[in-house]
């Protein structure tokens, strides 16, 4: 009977220790706020929302290839009214935007500067190219997957090969 109350208080303790462990490691994760203007501590490049630009140029050359000190992904060298700027699209471009951002293609940038390492880059939250506005960086700063709207989005139901709807 000693065996059966030695294993049940073990199984307690074990219990006990798991639900400790997760709420030590989960409570800090929520508690601290970051401050709006500087969001986005992780690996890659701090976003600040706060002091948000409009860029309207045109493309002068496509960074694709990562160059050493520079953020990952892809870059837009572009030319303007407000000079040239190194603009950082990321690495989440869909094969649709890829294609159209071309030099000598005029675009829009809603984005946030950022100098590092003696350079200034455009850190893109948005961009447009001709009647497509492509969303780079959520409001705060964080890279998200290409979402196209606009141009490159239909609302028409598709249709196989033989006409009918899929």
């Amino acid at each position: 009977m000693s065996h059966n109350c030695q294993t049940k208080s073990t199984r307690t303790g074990v219990g006990l220790l798991a639900a400790l462990l997760f709420a030590v490691v989960a409570i800090p994760l929520g508690a601290y706020a970051a401050p709006d203007s500087r969001v986005g501590r992780g690996l890659g490049p701090v976003y600040d929302s706060a002091h948000e630009i409009t860029f309207n140029g045109t493309i002068q050359k496509v960074v694709t290839e990562r160059v050493a000190g520079t953020p990952p992904g892809m870059h837009l060298l572009l030319s303007g009214p407000q000079g040239q700027v190194d603009a950082h699209l990321g690495p989440y471009m869909s094969k649709e935007t890829k294609q159209a951002l071309q030099s000598g293609t005029s675009v829009k940038i809603v984005g946030a500067m950022l100098s590092g390492r003696g350079k200034t880059y455009l850190l893109a939250r948005q961009l447009v190219v001709g009647s497509t506005t492509v969303t780079v960086r959520s409001e705060h700063g964080f890279l998200v997957r290409g979402h196209a709207t606009g141009a490159h989005r239909s609302t028409s139901p598709k249709t196989s090969k033989d006409g009918g709807a899929r």
